[in-house]
C-alpha cells in the first residue's frame, strides 16, 4: 500500500513559474553552491594568510553549523508568512556575511563571519526548493530538478576554477565579493518574477525548538571535532557536551510533538521513505562535504597544483555530480525506481571512495584528476534521489519544513563529517609530520602560518616531501571515512520500498496549497 502523501500539483493557470521568477530561484540555489566552489579551492591559502592551519576545519564547519541550524527555521518561516519574503531575507543574511568575511582580518573573524554567511545560506536552497515544491506536482520535481542541474554547471564547474583564479590573480578577499552582484541580481529577479498569493497560517514561529535544535547541533558538532583530539574521550569538556546534546535532542523532540507549527513537524517522519532519505541525506552530505574540501588541499601541497589548476584538477568530481543528477531527475520520473536509484548510487559512492585511496605522492596527475569521477557520480545519484523522495512525501503544506529538513540533515551531516574526518585528517598529518622533523617543526609548520602552498617551494626538499607524504597520509584518512559512510549509504538504500509508478490521474489539478483542513489560512493578493 502507498502511504504517500495525495500529489497536490499545480493550480491551472499556474503550471509554471515566470521566466524571471524561475531565474531568480535558480540564482538562489546556484548563489549557495557557488560559495562553497569558489572557497574551497582557496581555503589552503586563506587559512594560510591568515594563519592557523589547525582551523581549516572550522572555517568550513562554522558556515555548515550555522546554515544546518537555519535551514528548518527559514522553511518554516515561509510556511508560515510567506515563502518569497523568507527567500529575500535569507539572500540579505547571505551578503552581509559575504562582505564581512572579505574584510576579516584573522580566523577568529572569519569563522564567526562564515557563521553569519551560513544563517543566510540556509534560507537560499530550502526557499527556492520549497516555492517548486507548491507549484510542481510530483511527477514533474525530477524534470524541474534538471532544470536545477542546468543552473548549476557554472558553479560546479566554473566555482573551483574562478575561485582559483581569483585567488591567483586578485586576493582571496574576493573569492566573497563576487557574490554580491550575484545576490543583488537574484534578489531583484524574485522581486519583479515571482507573484505568489500569500498563505498566512496562524500560528507562531517555534522559536524554542529551534534554540534547542540550534544548541544540539552546535554541541554534536564540537564533541565530534574536539573528542580524542583536543580533549579526551574520558574529558569533563567531552562529558559536559555529552549531556547537553542529549539534552538539548530530546527536549527538542517533546517540544516538537506539542508545538502548534513545529519547525520539524513529527508527521512528516511517519513516512518510512520520508525518515530513510533524511539518513541517506546525513551520510551523502558529510561524504561530499569531507571529500571536497580536502581534495583541493592535497592537489595544491602534493600535485603542486596552483588553486587554478587544482580547481580544473577536480572538475571530473564536479562534472560526474552534474551529470547523475540530471540523470536521476529523469529516470526517477518514470516510477517505481525509488529503491534502485539509491542503490546504484551507493554502489557508485563505495567504489569512489577506494578509488580515492590511489592517491599518492607519485600519483600522476591526470590519474589523480581522473580518480574523483566515480565519487562525484555516486554523490550525485544520492543528493537528487534523496531529495526527489523527500518532496515526494511530504504534503504541500509541510514543504518548506521538508525541503528544510532534508538541506538540515545533509548540511549536519556535512557539518560533522568535515569535524570528525577532519580532527582524523589533522591527526594523522600531525603525526607524520612530527615523527619525521619532530615536535616543534610540526607546531610551526600548523600553527604558525608556515605551511601555506607557496611558501612550500621555499622549504628544504626534506621538508617537502615530508609535508606531502603528510598531506597524503591525512586524506586517505578522510577517504577511508568517506568509504565506511558509502557502504552505510548503501546498506540503509535496502530498507527502501519500491513504490508503484505514478498514475497520471493524480495529476488532476487542485489548489496548490491543498485544503487548508485545521489550520487557519489567510490569504493576501501577493506575497
Amino acid at each position: 500500500m502507498n502511504d504517500r502523501p495525495t500529489p497536490t500539483p499545480t493550480a491551472p493557470g499556474r503550471a509554471a513559474l515566470p521566466r524571471l521568477g524561475v531565474f531568480g530561484l535558480m540564482l538562489g540555489i546556484f548563489l549557495a553552491n557557488l560559495d562553497g566552489q569558489i572557497v574551497s579551492t582557496a581555503l589552503p591559502t586563506i587559512v594560510g594568510d591568515l594563519g592557523g592551519l589547525e582551523h581549516f576545519s572550522w572555517s568550513v564547519t562554522a558556515y555548515l553549523l550555522t546554515m544546518a541550524a537555519a535551514t528548518p527555521l527559514w522553511g518554516k518561516l515561509g510556511d508560515l508568512y510567506g515563502r518569497k519574503g523568507a527567500y529575500s531575507s535569507s539572500v540579505v543574511v547571505f551578503l552581509v556575511g559575504t562582505v564581512l568575511c572579505g574584510l576579516a582580518q584573522n580566523m577568529g573573524q572569519l569563522i564567526a563571519f562564515r557563521a553569519l554567511q551560513g544563517i543566510g545560506a540556509g534560507g537560499l536552497m530550502v526557499g527556492a526548493l520549497s516555492v517548486i515544491g507548491v507549484l510542481v506536482p510530483p511527477q514533474e520535481r525530477g524534470r524541474i530538478q534538471s532544470m536545477v542541474g542546468v543552473m548549476l554547471p557554472i558553479s560546479f564547474v566554473g566555482g573551483p576554477l574562478l575561485g582559483g583564479f581569483i585567488t591567483d590573480c586578485l586576493d582571496w578577499r574576493w573569492t566573497f565579493y563576487v557574490n554580491v552582484p550575484i545576490g543583488l541580481v537574484a534578489l531583484l529577479a524574485v522581486a519583479k518574477g515571482v507573484r505568489l498569493p500569500a498563505q498566512r497560517v496562524t500560528g507562531r514561529v517555534d522559536y524554542l525548538g529551534a534554540a534547542l535544535l540550534t544548541s544540539g547541533i552546535l554541541a554534536l558538532t564540537l564533541l565530534a571535532g574536539w573528542a580524542g583530539s583536543t580533549y579526551a574521550w574520558t574529558s569533563w569538556q567531552i562529558a559536559a557536551l555529552a549531556v547537553v546534546v542529549v539534552a538539548s535532542l530530546a527536549w527538542f523532540v517533546r517540544v516538537e510533538r506539542r508545538a502548534p507549527e513545529p519547525i520539524t513537524p513529527p508527521r512528516l517522519f511517519t513516512s518510512r521513505e520520508f525518515t530513510l532519505a533524511q539518513v541517506l541525506s546525513f551520510l551523502v552530505g558529510a561524504v561530499l562535504v569531507s571529500v571536497i574540501n580536502y581534495l583541493p588541499q592535497y592537489m595544491q601541497f602534493v600535485q603542486g597544483a596552483t588553486p587554478t589548476v587544482s580547481g580544473m584538477l577536480i572538475l571530473p568530481l564536479m562534472l560526474g555530480m552534474l551529470a547523475a543528477q540530471l540523470t536521476t531527475g529523469r529516470l526517477m520520473d518514470r516510477g517505481g525506481l525509488d529503491r534502485i536509484v539509491p542503490l546504484t548510487g551507493g554502489v557508485v559512492t563505495v567504489v569512489g571512495a577506494l578509488l580515492l585511496l590511489l592517491l599518492g605522492t607519485d600519483t600522476p596527475v591526470a590519474a589523480a584528476s581522473a580518480l574523483t569521477l566515480a565519487v562525484g557520480i555516486g554523490v550525485g545519484i544520492l543528493m537528487q534521489s534523496t531529495l526527489l523522495s523527500t518532496m515526494n512525501n511530504a504534503a504541500p503544506r509541510d514543504m518548506g519544513a521538508a525541503t528544510g529538513t532534508v538541506t538540515l540533515v545533509r548540511t549536519i551531516g556535512g557539518s560533522l563529517g568535515v569535524a570528525v574526518l577532519g580532527a582524523v585528517h589533522s591527526s594523522r598529518m600531525g603525526d607524520v609530520l612530527a615523527e619525521r622533523l619532530g615536535s616543534d617543526a610540526e607546531q610551526r609548520l600548523t600553527s604558525g602560518g608556515e605551511l601555506t602552498p607557496a611558501l612550500l617551494e621555499d622549504l628544504s626538499d626534506q621538508v617537502r616531501h615530508t609535508v606531502e607524504d603528510a598531506v597524503s597520509s591525512g586524506l586517505h584518512g578522510v577517504v577511508v571515512g568517506a568509504a565506511v559512510l558509502s557502504v552505510l549509504t548503501f546498506a540503509t538504500a535496502w530498507f527502501i520500498r519500491p513504490a508503484p509508478a505514478a498514475d497520471p490521474a493524480d495529476a488532476a489539478p487542485t489548489a496548490p496549497g491543498g485544503a487548508p483542513g485545521k489550520d487557519s489560512v489567510r490569504t493576501s493578493p501577493a506575497d
